[in-house]
C-alpha cells in the first residue's frame, strides 16, 4: 500500500468488542463514531478487507480516524497519544540519547527515571497498545473462514485475505512484543477471546513471550516471500527480525538466554534481498521511500505530509529537535518546537573531530553540557530526521507542518549489529563475519574501520547507539546489556542529578497504569510500584 493508500477510512468500524479494561476514566479508547457503520455492513464489499488491513498499519502512524482532530484516545494531547511518538518517548527519553525541555505534565520524569503508575505518558502508551491489539483482533474475527463463506467471498480474494490475516497477526505480535518489553505481563486477548464484557486474566511476561514466539513461528510461512509484498506491508523477513529480537532479549523477558536461536534467523535476514543503502543520512529524509533507503527498510511506518497528518511520529521527530539558531527551512518545516536534544554521554561516543556522518550534532549556540534541561541551548541538538529530499526539496506539505519521512522499525543495519552481538557473546556466527558487517556500516558512515579484536560488548552497545540512535532501540539495548538502571552506567540527569545517579532496578519495567488496574483487578502491578 503506497502512502496515498495508507490513510484511515472515511468511515470507521463499530468494534463489537469491549476495549481492553486497561482504559481509564480520563483516557478513553474508542473508534470515532461519526458516520460509523456496523462491521457486517462494512465487510459486505470486497475492497473493505484491504481497507481494514490499511487501518491496522495506519494505527502505528496516525492518532485517530482522520487527520488531526479526531483522536482514538482522549484525555491527553492527541499527538502524545500517537503510537510511534509514545513508543519513542519511552524508548529514548529514558536514556542517554535524549532529553526534552518541555514542562508538559510528567514528561521530564521519563529522563530522570522517576515515573509513577499515574504517569500520563505511560498510561497513554499502554492504552495505545491495547487499542491496536483490539483492532487486530476484530479484523481476525471478521475474516474467519466461516465469515468469508457466509459472505460468498470468491477463492481469489479469500487467498489474499489469508495473507492479510497473517499480516494482522504479525502487527498484533509486534504490539505484544512492545508490551512485553515495556510493561512485562498484561492481558492476553485474541480473536478467540469473548466479544462480550469480561475481565481478561493476567498473563505473565513469560506467557506473553511464548504466545508471540508461537505466533511468529505459525505465521512466517503464511507471509509473502522476501521483498515480494507491496511497499509498507510486511513479509517473512519482518517476522524473522521480530522473532530474532524476541530471542535476543529472552534472558530479560524469561530469565533464559536464547541468543543462539536468533543467529539462524539473522543469517536468513542478512542473506535476503534487502541491501544496505549507500548513504546513511538519506535514510531519514522525506524521500526515504524511494531514494534507496527503502531497500534497507525491512519494515517502516509510512508518513505522508498530506495523508497522515498528526503531531506524532516523524512530524514530532523533525520539529521537536529544532530550536535555537537552527534554520527550520533547512529541515523542510515551518518552525521548530525547541524541545529534544541529546546528552554529553551520547556525544562522547563520537571522537571530537569525527568524520562519522552518524554524529549529526548541531552545536552553534548550544553547550555540550546540560545545566538546565528546560533550556534548549543546553545540550547539542541532533539533525537526524529532515523533511527534505536528497536534493534539499521540502516534503509534500508545503505549509511545512506535516512531514513525509518514514520511520524505520526494522532495517538491515540493525541485523548486522545483532549478528555481531551474538558472535561476541559466543552464541553463534563468526567474529570475522561480525567484523565485516560492522565495518560495512562504519565505511558507509565514513568512520574508521575496526579490527576483530576491537569487538567486545561495550563496543557493540556503543556502535548500536551510533548507528541506531533515536530509532526506538536504546532503552531495550541498555537493559539487555545491564546498563539502564543501577549505577554501572551514568549519564547526565539520570536519576534527576546533573552528573547522573544510580536508579532502582525495578525501573527496567514501566508500571502497569494505576487506572488499568483499577479497571481490571486481575492485572498485577510490577514490583516496586
Amino acid at each position: 500500500m503506497k502512502k496515498t493508500q495508507i490513510q484511515l477510512l472515511g468511515i470507521s468500524l463499530v468494534l463489537l468488542v469491549l476495549l481492553f479494561p486497561s482504559c481509564t476514566n480520563d483516557l478513553n479508547q474508542s473508534p470515532e463514531s461519526t458516520n460509523a457503520i456496523p462491521g457486517e455492513e462494512f465487510y459486505s464489499t470486497p475492497n473493505s478487507y484491504k481497507q481494514s488491513l490499511a487501518k491496522l498499519y495506519a494505527g502505528f502512524a496516525t492518532s485517530g480516524q482522520t487527520a488531526a482532530g479526531a483522536p482514538d484516545i482522549s484525555g491527553i494531547d492527541e499527538g502524545e497519544s500517537q503510537y510511534i511518538r509514545g513508543y519513542w518517548l519511552l524508548q529514548e527519553l529514558t536514556t542517554d540519547e535524549a532529553v526534552i525541555g518541555w514542562n508538559d505534565g510528567t514528561i521530564k520524569d521519563l529522563h530522570s527515571q522517576t515515573w509513577t503508575s499515574l504517569d500520563r505518558f505511560i498510561t497513554a502508551v499502554f492504552a495505545r497498545y491495547s487499542f491496536q491489539i483490539v483492532n487486530c483482533n476484530e479484523f481476525l474475527r471478521q475474516t474467519t473462514d466461516e465469515k468469508l463463506a457466509a459472505r460468498a467471498i470468491d477463492a481469489t480474494l479469500k487467498g489474499e485475505i489469508a495473507t492479510y490475516r497473517a499480516e494482522a497477526r504479525f502487527l498484533r505480535a509486534m504490539t505484544y512484543w512492545h508490551l512485553i518489553d515495556s510493561f512485562g505481563g498484561g492481558s492476553l486477548v485474541t480473536e478467540d477471546s469473548p466479544s462480550t464484557f469480561f475481565y481478561p486474566e493476567y498473563a505473565t511476561r513469560a506467557e506473553l513471550y511464548k504466545f508471540v514466539d508461537e505466533e511468529l513461528t505459525a505465521i512466517t510461512p503464511l507471509l509473502k516471500a522476501p521483498k515480494s509484498n507491496e511497499a509498507y506491508r510486511v513479509d517473512q523477513v519482518a517476522a524473522w527480525m521480530l522473532q530474532a529480537k524476541l530471542y535476543m532479549n529472552a534472558k530479560v523477558y524469561t530469565g533464559t538466554d536464547n541468543y543462539a536461536a536468533a543467529v539462524p534467523l539473522i543469517t536468513k535476514i542478512t542473506g535476503s534481498s534487502y541491501t544496505i543503502h549507500t548513504n546513511y543520512n538519506q535514510l531519514f529524509l522525506a524521500d526515504n521511500d524511494k531514494n534507496g533507503a527503502q531497500n534497507e527498510f525491512i519494515f517502516a511506518i509510512a508518513y505522508d505530509g498530506l495523508h497522515t497528518q498528526n503531531y506524532g511520529g516523524t512530524t514530532f521527530l523533525v520539529h521537536a529537535p529544532v530550536g535555537g539558531s537552527m534554520n527550520p527551512a533547512s529541515f523542510g518545516i515551518n518552525g521548530g518546537w525547541g524541545g529534544v536534544r541529546t546528552t554529553a554521554a551520547f556525544v562522547d561516543k563520537f571522537d571530537a573531530n569525527t568524520t562519522d556522518t552518524r554524529g549529526q550534532f548541531y552545536k552553534d549556540g548550544q553547550t555540550k553540557e546540560i545545566k538546565n534541561i528546560g533550556s534548549f541551548s543546553d545540550g547539542y541538538a541532533i539533525q537526524k530526521f529532515k523533511n527534505v529530499d536528497k536534493n534539499g526539496v521540502q516534503g509534500s506539505d508545503k505549509a511545512g507542518t506535516f512531514v513525509d519521512v518514514d520511520f524505520p522499525i526494522f532495517r538491515l543495519a540493525d541485523a548486522y549489529l545483532m549478528y555481531a552481538e551474538c558472535a561476541v557473546r559466543g552464541a553463534g556466527g563468526t567474529m570475522a563475519q561480525a567484523t565485516t558487517y560492522v565495518n560495512a556500516l562504519r565505511t558507509r558512515a565514513k568512520a574508521t574501520t575496526v579490527n576483530q579484536g576491537d569487538l567486545n560488548l561495550n563496543f557493540i552497545l556503543d556502535e548500536r547507539a551510533r548507528e541506531l540512535h533515536w530509532e526506538g532501540h536504546r532503552r531495550t539495548d541498555l537493559i539487555r546489556f545491564g546498563k539502564f538502571s543501577g549505577g554501572s552506567y551514568l549519564w547526565p540527569w539520570k536519576g534527576g542529578v546533573a552528573g547522573g545517579s544510580p536508579t532502582q532496578s525495578y525501573r527496567d519495567l514501566f508500571p502497569i497504569p494505576a487506572g488499568a488496574i483499577a479497571s481490571n483487578q486481575k492485572l498485577q502491578q510490577n514490583p516496586g510500584y
